[in-house]
């Protein structure tokens, strides 16, 4: 029964449908990989709930009932930490949060829940999704289910989704549920050897998304292949009247266009992304797959994105200053952590101080700064007005080609004793930033391995609303490169 674990979101629908195994039998042999999990990857686990989904679709498919089957019914799913779900504890991995339970659903988890996915449970993350490695977390960090050939030593899995992609990776769920403010969902999944996909600025509701960058959050999905992010975005994006950013196009079937035919597309390479630090590893598979795509028919052509050398300290200036003003809300009066004192003031203060982490109270303290009297404009105006700049050199460049293709990060997996300086761990979000700045859509495709034995992966950026295009050419770059995460012993 453990060979269920490993077929594809699509495969066990086919499996259902076809009655070659039940969904209980399917979510029983999750649920005991999950028990018997050692990542960290799950923080709450709700069996309870997947059973019960389990055993209504099972019902469903018994009565034989006509209509439209949700390509997701059945199949057993995780949730990031961030998204609040109705009646189960929901933290974004800080002790500020540790016991909140909220009163009501986020709407991308209620869209996948309402498909018929089974949730298997709450998935670890950086706390409050300030991180890159998963190590920032109140729960403890998260485990890489790959390591290093050389020495058999454990590596990070990325972040702020790593408990997503961990868990994905080691075969615990079908496909999670994740977000991406600066990179969150395509950087783990490149460390993991899984595909993270995100979609267009306002193309997924951030209800019930715990707050970090409102101009920058935006839900993603972890899969083991393009096809089954395919099948996820469909469920998870639309409009939603409870929020103000949300897009009102209409969202195709994505995965009725993935055809594999890029003859005539033009993809580009800016030169500013071939910048020292990438490893040469990487460099030799953006220059294969590269290769292979001309092999298919696409034009690949050298363009200019000239303000991206300005992305990293835009994007923190502009993301800790949004955080330094939702998490003000943090104060111990109206819900979670608090610290009892004799003085309002002090309560406050020793509420924050307890229930927050070093990240935290670092981005904090930076975009208090940045949004001070005095050093708005000097700072955070500024920022803004350069992510202008950033977001039209996109605009141009799509003027003239068709997708972007660029590392999704600079290096492999880093070990996971490992302490980089915060100055480095900013630094290894540079190739997935400018997206996030621009509100684009993009995803991370596997495309190999390194001497190591640990995944590498490339990144298609796509423009806007164009998912369906984006998906279809990191389908063909898989099709080519082949699932990483089947060389996984």
């Amino acid at each position: 029964m453990n060979e269920l674990r490993k077929l594809s979101i699509a495969q066990m629908h086919n499996g259902l449908k076809q009655r070659d195994f039940s969904a209980v039998e399917l979510v029983e042999v999750h649920i005991n990989a999950v028990e018997n999990e050692k990542l960290n990857a799950f923080i709450t686990k709700t069996p309870e709930i997947a059973i019960k989904t389990a055993k209504a679709i099972d019902e469903y498919f018994s009565q034989q009932k006509s209509g439209i089957i949700s390509p997701l019914m059945g199949i057993p799913v995780g949730i990031k930490d961030l998204f609040c779900t109705k009646g189960v504890k929901t933290t974004a991995c800080s002790k500020m949060l540790e016991n909140f339970v909220p009163t009501y659903e986020s709407t991308v988890s209620d869209l996948l829940l309402k498909s018929g996915a089974a949730m298997l449970g709450k998935l670890n993350m950086d706390e409050f999704a300030m991180g890159s490695a998963n190590a920032n977390s109140y729960f403890g960090p998260v485990e890489n289910v790959w390591t290093r050939e050389s020495d058999g030593g454990k590596v990070v899995p990325g972040g702020s989704s790593g408990g997503s992609a961990a868990s994905v990776a080691g075969f615990l769920c079908a496909g999670a549920l994740g977000s991406d403010t600066g990179g969150s969902v395509r950087q783990p999944a490149a460390y993991c050897g899984v595909v993270g996909a995100k979609p267009t600025y306002g193309r997924c509701s951030r209800f019930g998304m715990i707050a970090f960058a409102s101009s920058l959050d935006q839900a993603g999905v972890i899969t083991r292949s393009v096809s089954d992010s395919a099948l996820m975005l469909e469920v998870i994006c639309g409009y939603d009247n409870k929020d103000s950013t949300s897009s009102k196009r209409s969202v195709p079937r994505f995965s009725s266009f993935m055809n594999g035919n890029i003859k005539g597309k033009r993809i580009g390479i800016p030169k500013e992304y071939k910048m020292d630090g990438i490893s040469k590893e990487i460099i030799y598979h953006w220059e294969k797959v590269s290769s292979d795509l001309k092999g298919s028919g696409a034009e690949v052509v050298e363009i200019t994105l000239p303000h991206t050398k300005y992305a990293i300290p835009v994007y923190y200036l502009i993301c800790s200053a949004e955080a330094s003003s939702n998490l003000a809300r943090y104060d111990g009066v109206r819900y979670g952590l608090r610290v009892d004192a004799d003085i309002l003031e002090e309560m406050y203060s020793l509420t924050r101080a307890e229930g927050f982490g070093k990240e935290v109270k670092r981005r904090i303290l930076i975009g208090a700064y940045a949004l001070s009297s005095g050093h708005y404009n000097e700072y955070y105006e500024k920022a803004q007005c350069i992510r202008a700049l950033i977001r039209n050199d996109f605009i141009k460049a799509f003027e003239k080609i068709d997708y972007i293709l660029v590392p999704s990060a600079p290096t492999e997996a880093f070990g996971l004793n490992e302490k980089p300086d915060p100055l480095i761990m900013c630094i290894n979000d540079v190739f997935t930033v400018p997206a996030s700045l621009a509100g684009l859509p993009a995803i991370s495709v596997p495309v190999g391995l390194s001497n190591e034995g640990l995944p590498l992966a490339l990144q298609v950026i796509g423009n806007y609303y164009d998912e369906v295009g984006m998906l279809n050419m990191a389908s063909v770059i898989e099709q080519n490169c082949g699932r990483v995460i089947e060389l996984h012993s």
